[in-house]
């Protein structure tokens, strides 16, 4: 094998975005990044209009998410601009006669969020309905076009606002919640808001979807509006719309997804969980509407499925499968239980499945290692992209990007996504960036893999190998491959992160001493492990939202009841020992890693505190250790300056200690007041 020389001074070369060729991808880049968030066919199939997530300007614009951009695409892929700018629009459903696009969104002069509509042909936006003194969180067309079912929480009382100035603020933890509810309002344009009456529906409605007659509907449900309920104690109904009462309710146990019936009423299409302790909603299910019963559809499926979507015509369901790192788009008609592939595995990585009145086009929004998501429809088994989100992507040249699988050390078959160093040369040994995903019931699929958080062909452009690790409890194999996690935590899941590692190195493409890790939330949990226990095999560790101590996690998080059934299968007080010894702060003595921690601060899932726990276990001890919070931020950074922030400090940490090998900490500081100064130089 070649010395490290010649890729150690290839990868110093890429050290700064200004040494960075323009055609290759660059941190500068990633803040750059649009892509299309949701797709809705038009009932004629002809058209398709979507929303475009397109990031805030930094250090131009205020303080914020991503904006969203509705446009309306045809079959040349000629787009037409409906609502841009500095607008926020979500819940995009097209009206039965194809005339309007309905949509959420809160304007300047709306108190809440409302319910508008813009028609095809042309035009502004009209306000269609909003309520008083609550903003409307979704709502579903009837298919007949005359009522629309609408979700919002109650209306605030005028006395809180008033006893809050006053500083009656206090608040008893998980009790007085309000609940969502179920409003039905004829479809009428109304200038004042509304103050409709809510259907008596016994908890938290958090889902809708109408029947085709518009007799019915499918309402979900959850006893409280906590969000461990919602994992783990939601059901669906139907509810006749006419008398507003429960006619029928679906028993299922564990996790619960999205539902929808068929087109002539009879059955309903279910997205659930196996049991209790599945820790995904991956099974499909079909449900007899009248009688409630419920049977699996495709028994014992080695995948999970993502999405689906009834035909309008006859009993046949399309859905979105997860496979290993890839996707296919199947379908599958009532009486059966075997499936036929419409697209295969390797086109793209697909979601957000419409189909048309006809049935003749299928619309979804799908990635490649190439291009973020973007507008794809579906014709006679032929899938065509029609969005280019990102023109400049095509100029870009990308590291080579594929799925790999192999046996870890006790045979359990494992692997994940390997995105090679840009230019890579055989015999040359790089160094490598792990970056592991959360849940950890999730899976990186083989598709597009570059964000704030994660380095994928940034990261190849500057000469690292980055390796998304699909380890054992992940999704994508079926059930019991996600259930292998269980009750071990930091085992031989994580063990596998190091199976992985080797695998890498003995292939000759990995420099063994040279080796990073990263990752958010469970992702983040590995990367303390990586930093503490496993600290021999990685020379430096970002962590993010991650866990770092098993036994104050589970009281100061919002999905206790979760990780109890999908996770531990134990409780902390039923072995204190065992948890404590599973957490990274129990092995923070031993860590040689130099570790940079990151973390939001209003984080309701992980605590922030578990951040400054491992902090000061390795501060007092003299470790090479860093903490960075992100006020306003919760479990992930939403908004533009925070994530570029995280990139800058991610990519700094792992250059400093994997490419310029150098021994101490790089400068806490990042100079956002000079880059503000630029960029106000620039626009004068």
């Amino acid at each position: 094998m070649k010395l490290l020389k010649s890729a150690l001074a290839l990868a110093m070369g890429f050290t700064s975005a200004a040494s960075l060729a323009s055609d290759t991808i660059t941190i500068e880049d990633i803040p750059k990044i649009q892509s299309v968030s949701s797709t809705s066919v038009s009932p004629d199939g002809e058209l398709v209009a979507f929303t475009r997530s397109v990031p805030r300007e930094l250090y131009v614009d205020q303080n914020g998410s991503n904006y969203s951009e509705l446009y309306v695409i045809d079959d040349e892929g000629v787009e037409r601009p409906f609502i841009t700018g500095k607008v926020s629009i979500s819940s995009i459903s097209w009206s039965a006669d194809g005339q309007f696009i309905y949509f959420l969104t809160k304007k300047k002069e709306d108190k809440q969020r409302a319910l508008y509509r813009i028609a095809v042909n042309g035009g502004e936006a009209q306000k269609v309905l909003s309520l008083k003194g609550t903003g409307i969180s979704a709502y579903s067309l009837s298919p007949d076009g005359k009522q629309v079912a609408i979700l919002a929480m109650p209306a605030a009382d005028k006395s809180e606002k008033e006893l809050k100035k006053l500083g009656f603020m206090a608040e008893v933890y998980e009790l007085g919640l309000k609940n969502k509810q179920l409003h039905i309002i004829d479809l009428a344009a109304s200038e004042k808001p509304l103050t409709p009456a809510a259907l008596n529906i016994e908890g938290y409605v958090s889902e809708i979807n109408w029947a085709d007659d518009a007799s019915k509907l499918l309402v979900k449900t959850q006893p409280t509006a906590l969000i461990d309920d919602k994992y783990m104690k939601s059901q669906w109904h139907v509810l006749d719309a006419k008398t507003q009462q429960i006619t029928t309710s679906f028993k299922t146990e564990g996790k619960l997804g999205t539902a929808e019936f068929s087109h002539d009423g009879k059955y309903i299409a279910i997205l659930g969980a196996e049991d209790k302790h599945d820790p995904a909603t991956g099974r499909l299910y079909l449900a007899d509407a009248q009688s409630g019963k419920v049977e699996e559809w495709i028994p014992n499926f080695m995948g999970h499925i993502g999405d689906f979507e009834w035909s309008n015509r006859k009993n046949q369901l399309t859905f979105v499968a997860n496979v290993g790192a890839e996707s296919f788009v199947g379908q599958i008609k009532v009486g059966s239980n075997k499936y036929k592939k419409l697209i295969k595995e390797g086109k793209f990585i697909a979601s957000n499945l419409s189909i048309s009145d006809s049935d003749k086009t299928i619309a979804l929004r799908a990635n490649t290692a190439k291009h973020p998501n973007e507008v794809f429809v579906i014709r006679s088994s032929k899938a065509t992209r029609l969005s280019n989100s990102n023109p400049w992507l095509d100029n870009k040249r990308f590291a080579k990007q594929e799925a790999i699988n192999f046996k870890a050390r006790d045979g359990v078959e494992i692997g994940g996504v390997l995105i090679y160093p840009l230019d890579y040369q055989e015999g040359t040994r790089y160094p490598l960036i792990m970056s592991v995903h959360g849940g950890p019931e999730s899976h990186d699929k083989n598709g597009w893999l570059t964000s704030y958080s994660d380095p994928g062909q940034m990261g190849a452009a500057r000469g690292y190998a980055v390796f998304y690790p699909n380890y054992r409890g992940s999704t994508g194999k079926g059930v019991d491959y996600s259930k292998l996690g269980q009750g071990d935590y930091a085992g031989k899941e994580f063990d596998d992160l190091v199976d992985m590692k080797e695998y890498l190195v003995n292939t000759g493409l990995v420099d063994t001493k040279r080796v990073g890790i990263t990752g958010g939330s469970y992702g983040g949990y590995a990367s303390a492990w990586g930093a503490t226990k496993l600290t021999e095999h990685f020379a430096a560790s970002v962590m993010f939202v991650g866990v770092t101590n098993q036994l104050s996690k589970f009281g100061t998080t919002d999905i206790s009841n979760e990780m109890y059934l999908v996770h531990a299968r134990s409780y902390p007080w039923d072995k204190w020992q065992w948890y404590l010894e599973r957490s990274p702060i129990y092995w923070a003595g031993q860590s040689k890693t130099p570790l940079l921690i990151m973390h939001g601060k209003d984080d309701p899932r992980v605590h922030p505190a578990q951040s400054m726990e491992l902090y000061r276990y390795m501060k007092v001890q003299g470790k090479d250790v860093r903490l960075v919070y992100y006020p306003g931020e919760g479990h992930g950074n939403r908004k533009a300056a925070a994530q570029y922030d995280y990139s800058l400090r991610l990519m700094r940490w792992m250059d400093n200690y994997l490419i310029e090998g150098k021994k101490d900490m790089p400068d806490y500081e990042i100079d956002h007041a000079a880059k503000l100064k630029a960029v106000k130089d620039a626009n004068k």
